[in-house]
């Protein structure tokens, strides 16, 4: 990482001494360093039209039966504790804990037939429903919102995708979680706050200089950064100087922009809002996805949870370390009521939605018959997502499950076709090839994988 303010030198791997100003600043904090994240492909300015989007990731893996996909009619052991209720759209019936949801529904579809046959794990789900593939082989696919910075690059100051508020913890499986770039390199990952929004004293110093550090001062520093680059031409010569040259501006244009800045600074929002949003991590994170996008960031992935353990999460096996089924009930439904609801509100009233696609998604199902313990199991067999703004239509529910959530009936969707549906949202071709490991060039999506074209209007 980079420090702008050290005077020490510092001593590398490969030998070198450089200067700590060029180890840059306190990002680590946020997730890489400035030599890593950085590296993305130079862009001319970019279409007004572009679509952006919004991916809410619901760790834990929500029950279908208990939320979007409710079986009024199945027996007990089946149909849950929860009522459906009505919905802003004719026919379309979601679960009691989602009243906000529910007059929004014109602003979402629901895909009731989502599906995977990798094993029913978490880590599985999370990366096959954010890269659209399996891990396989010891290559890693990149996250959509990688894929987007590769391809584009960042729009103005700010970075082309940011995760909040950390990335995913322990889920179980000791395996990645689909939320980097892969075999794309570290210079795509994404740019990660890691730091809770909902936090009293939240802020995000580590972007920028510290506030004793003036403009004269960074100035300076720059100064220092030139001095060095021509006295130092072993280092000037090596891959990550090289980076660093092509990259350096990009750098100091976002710890320096007032821009980049004030995107963060979510007391900037009145209270009444925040408070409308839900004033805990999830809530807070989803009004800041909206404060990013309205900056210029192109794709921001929200994780509603960290891990499965010792949490109250969308994982409801019954028993401690996990979740009772009652939580639906009392906090996870709530609170992905409230910033969900409110997310697609104000998207909508400020001209937004129309080019933001809002993804929300967990890795997999639960268990159609619920548990001795009183929860539901791991169900990859079959779920529901929603997928709106943007592109996609609200108001429809694309597939059905049979008569007990536990497959699809109709319209079977693998993960692999809402990574193109995705992809397609963006704008992206879906025949690109990506540069693979030394070089060997990776489709987009396999041949034959086609979008969900009933989402698009």
């Amino acid at each position: 990482m980079f420090r702008l303010d050290a005077d020490r030198p510092v001593e590398f791997c490969d030998g070198l001494r450089r200067r700590d100003f060029l180890h840059a600043g306190s990002l680590a904090a946020l997730g890489l360093s400035l030599t890593d994240w950085f590296a993305l492909r130079a862009s001319g300015a970019t279409a007004s039209n572009d679509t952006n989007c919004i991916l809410l990731m619901l760790i834990g893996g929500p029950s279908q039966l208990d939320t979007f996909d409710m079986k009024p009619n199945a027996p007990v052991e089946i149909r849950g504790p929860y009522k459906p209720i009505k919905t802003n759209v004719p026919g379309i019936e979601i679960s009691e804990n989602f009243p906000r949801t529910a007059r929004h529904a014109d602003k979402f579809s629901l895909v009731r037939s989502v599906y995977h046959t990798a094993a029913a794990v978490h880590d599985t789900g999370h990366q096959m429903m954010q890269t659209g593939r399996l891990f396989q082989g010891g290559v890693e696919h990149p996250h959509y919102g990688c894929v987007l910075s590769k391809l584009k690059g960042p729009n103005g100051d700010v970075p082309a995708h940011v995760l909040l508020p950390r990335p995913i913890g322990n889920t179980g499986g000791n395996m990645p979680h689909g939320q980097t770039a892969g075999y794309l390199g570290k210079g795509f990952d994404p740019f990660v706050l890691n730091a809770d929004p909902s936090d009293p004293n939240f802020k995000v110093p580590d972007m920028l200089p510290p506030d004793y550090l003036t403009a004269l001062r960074v100035d300076r520093r720059r100064d220092w950064r030139e001095m060095i680059d021509k006295s130092v031409s072993e280092f000037e010569t090596s891959q990550d100087a090289r980076l660093l040259d092509s990259t350096f501006h990009q750098a100091y244009t976002l710890m320096s922009s007032a821009k980049a800045r004030a995107a963060f600074e979510l007391y900037r929002e009145p209270e009444k809002i925040r408070e409308k949003y839900g004033m805990n991590r999830f809530g807070q994170s989803c009004l800041l996805a909206r404060r990013l996008i309205e900056a210029g960031v192109r794709f921001v992935t929200v994780n509603m949870f960290e891990t499965v353990f010792d949490e109250i999460t969308w994982d409801i096996h019954g028993s401690k370390p996990f979740s009772p089924i009652s939580c639906y009930r009392d906090l996870v439904g709530p609170m992905f009521d409230m910033a969900y609801s409110s997310l697609l509100e104000e998207l909508s009233e400020r001209g937004l939605l129309s080019n933001t696609m809002v993804v929300a998604t967990g890795e997999f199902g639960r268990t159609p018959k619920i548990n001795p313990a009183g929860g539901r199991d791991h169900w990859p067999q079959c779920w529901t997502m929603l997928m709106g703004g943007g592109p996609l239509k609200g108001g429809t529910v694309v597939g059905s499950s049979d008569e007990i959530a536990a497959a699809p009936r109709d319209h079977p969707v693998t993960p692999a076709q809402i990574a193109a549906t995705v992809y397609k949202g963006l704008g992206i071709d879906l025949a690109v090839e990506l540069p693979g490991a030394q070089g060997r060039p990776i489709p987009l999506v396999d041949r034959g994988v086609e979008p969900v074209r009933e989402l698009f209007a």
